[in-house]
């Protein structure tokens, strides 16, 4: 899909809204600017962003109307996530959502004055994006997605699935501190599961096939993907790497299953832009970032992939397709 087709897109869904776009036709129009560090053809950032809009048509804001979009499509590139990012600060929008710590913190760096709403961070404490969860203190606030129990639940469901795994190795972020938090939750939970843990940092691509590789030589052996930006970065090397290996993984969100990983258990990402159109909102009516507490998530999702399933042999579990948000077949 091209860009300019999924904006009409966008427009389309927003236009789905309509009870509340008059009540402000006579106010100037607000600019929303968006830094993704993606590519407008991921057909699940489309979905996040249309939630986002209808999020904001709810609210009253219609994209044409009273609000105008400045989205900057920066992929996984570190050096274009800086540029557009200096590009969003400069046409001085009312507010910019963010995806992610790859890019609120070259924002930041661009802008200490201009609101920032992330609907995606892991630890925005650590990674000194914001004071504290209850006074974020500067321009930013949002949404955090990292639960570090979530860690042992996804091990538990790799065992459900992969019944004779007894090692798994933890791919992980080292120089974030939900990296080292998340292997230490899942490293707690491990001896109860009979299982052994072994990190895996994700420095760059080749760190991450030479460790993979190494750690599957030796069988019944499986992958925990935590979440991060070299995660996002590398997903198609890891998936890739999994199906090569032959190796069960559980990945810490949909898109790495969308694109052919087994299965993932995380924050739903897309209820987490629908909320964040919240707090857009209330920037817009004036409230500031430092004052807007970040939230925790509320709504978790699992997503199989059963065609991966049966490739590398394993029978799903009856428990767990009940319970699962989404299956791919």
């Amino acid at each position: 899909m091209k860009r300019r087709e999924f904006i009409a897109g966008i427009v389309s869904a927003a236009a789905a809204w309509p009870a509340v776009a008059r009540a402000q036709q006579g106010e100037r129009i607000r600019r929303i600017g968006i830094l993704l560090p993606a590519a407008a053809s991921e057909p699940e950032v489309q979905t996040r962003l249309i939630a986002f809009v209808q999020g904001l048509a709810q609210l009253g804001w219609i994209v044409g109307q009273n609000v105008r979009i400045d989205t900057r499509w920066a992929t996984t590139s570190a050096g274009e996530i800086r540029r557009h990012a200096a590009e969003l600060v400069a046409l001085a929008p009312d507010v910019i959502l963010a995806h992610g710590a790859s890019t609120v913190g070259p924002l930041l760096q661009a802008s200490r004055s201009v609101p920032i709403v992330f609907p995606v961070v892991g630890d925005p404490v650590g990674a000194g994006f914001v004071d504290s969860l209850a006074r974020p203190g500067g321009n930013a606030t949002g949404f955090s997605v990292n639960e570090y129990s979530i860690g042992g639940k996804m091990l538990e469901l790799l065992k459900e699935i992969a019944p004779d795994l007894i090692r798994v190795a933890v791919l992980r972020d080292p120089a974030t501190p939900s990296g080292v938090a998340q292997f230490g939750v899942i490293q707690a939970v491990a001896p109860s599961l009979r299982v052994e843990v072994n990190p895996v940092n994700m420095r760059d691509a080749v760190e991450i096939e030479r460790a993979v590789a190494v750690f599957a030589r030796a069988s019944n052996g499986g992958l925990i993907v935590t979440g991060s930006g070299p995660a996002a970065f590398h997903r198609d090397l890891i998936v890739t790497l999994a199906a090569r290996h032959k190796l069960p993984a559980i990945y810490f969100e949909r898109t790495f299953v969308a694109t052919g990983g087994l299965i993932s258990y995380g924050t739903d990402w897309v209820d987490q832009y629908r909320r964040a159109a919240g707090y857009v909102d209330r920037i817009l009516k004036g409230e500031k970032p430092a004052d807007l507490p970040v939230q925790a998530p509320t709504k978790y999702e699992l997503v199989i992939n059963l065609k991966t399933a049966k490739a590398l042999r394993l029978t799903m579990p009856t428990t767990i397709l009940a319970r699962a948000d989404d299956v791919i077949e």
